[in-house]
């Protein structure tokens, strides 16, 4: 058994446990509490491709109506999904907004997680040109051991279906961009929840997409990785939350100079270009004020973790523009937006 599939089935035995010491028999007839309408987000991987300590790579998730939905799958981050016990058989599509590293890293093991916890049908691959190869890849990467689960774990009411632990690939091309360089796209539709990919600009990596998700009133804009790109501000027009990537460009420098010194030219120089296709906290700011939002969340934090990061650093100067509600996320931050309401509501796992 894999080292993901002992962690769930050892929290699994941990919450079983807990439930028999803690539960009344009334509370165990009880049929469970209707769960609330909302359109949730979960950030299950919030770094940028740096290692740091508790934090995962990038991996935003998105629940409504009973579906749940990601936004890229960075390294480690299927682990903090599992630890926080989100409902993974209700995975329905991956959505890919790029295709570096550090954004799909662990697409095979929500894959195979979500199949084992329960998903009856394969697992759409939502995303740019190459999603294709991306879905072909991990699908033969992972032949073997759904053999071997189905042939062990498939008995009695247990079923692992091989043909449902298969990744299926949906490749988007936008339409041809506007004047302004702005192009977008509805991928996605189901009970309710809209999906649009957004053409944002992460050059020489193209196409490259953010994702709005729209439902029953209420309205969520990932970013994805992008320099400043004004069309995102028009995609993201009066949305609840724009949760946006965001690299300080001075601690980039200082970390690039820093390497140089230490006698690492190469990745001093490999720091120094990332400066070209990444937002600025500042920059964020700017784009959350043009598109009129009522949150902004910063994601995809490069220097999080590292020497010489402080919040107050980082995000130096993101209020002269104005006033803005904004806030860094964390591992394990939630969004609650409840339909028919205005509220937004943020948690912690």
């Amino acid at each position: 058994m894999g080292r993901g599939l002992w962690r769930g089935a050892a929290a699994a035995a941990v919450s079983v446990a807990l439930w028999g010491l803690l539960s009344t028999g009334a509370a165990r007839a009880q049929a469970p509490a209707a769960q609330p309408d909302t359109l949730k987000v979960t950030f299950c991987g919030t770094s940028g491709p740096l290692p740091v300590r508790d934090r995962a790579k990038t991996c935003v998730v998105i629940q409504a109506a009973g579906k749940l939905y990601a936004v890229d799958v960075g390294p480690e981050s299927v682990e903090n999904l599992m630890l926080w016990r989100l409902p993974m058989a209700q995975a329905r599509a991956i959505f890919l907004t790029h295709l570096h590293s550090d954004h799909i890293g662990e697409v095979g093991e929500f894959n195979l997680q979500s199949w084992v916890a329960g998903r009856p049908a394969p697992l759409a691959l939502v995303g740019p040109e190459g999603t294709d190869k991306v879905a072909k890849g991990f699908n033969l990467a992972y032949e073997n051991d759904h053999v071997f689960r189905n042939a062990h774990h498939e008995h009695g009411e247990v079923k692992l279906p091989i043909a449902a632990g298969l990744l299926a690939p949906q490749v988007v091309t936008l339409p041809k961009p506007g004047p302004d360089g702005g192009a977008t796209k509805v991928v996605w539709r189901e009970d309710g929840l809209t999906v649009t990919a957004i053409a944002v600009a992460h050059n020489p990596v193209t196409p490259a997409f953010g994702y709005r998700f729209d439902y029953k009133g209420r309205s969520v804009v990932i970013s994805g990785d992008t320099r400043k790109w004004p069309p995102l501000a028009a995609a993201a027009k009066g949305a609840d939350v724009l949760i946006h990537e965001a690299q300080n460009s001075d601690m980039t420098k200082q970390m690039s100079q820093g390497l140089k010194m230490m006698g690492n030219p190469r990745m001093s120089s490999i720091m120094t270009d990332t400066l070209s296709y990444h937002t600025t906290p500042v920059e964020a700011a700017d784009i959350a004020r043009m598109a009129g939002v009522k949150r902004l969340v910063l994601y995809h934090i490069t220097q999080a973790g590292l020497p010489g990061f402080t919040p107050e650093a980082f995000t130096k100067g993101m209020d002269a523009g104005g006033p803005l509600d904004w806030r860094i996320a964390k591992d394990g931050t939630t969004i609650e937006l409840p339909a028919g309401s205005s509220e937004i509501r943020f948690g912690q796992n």
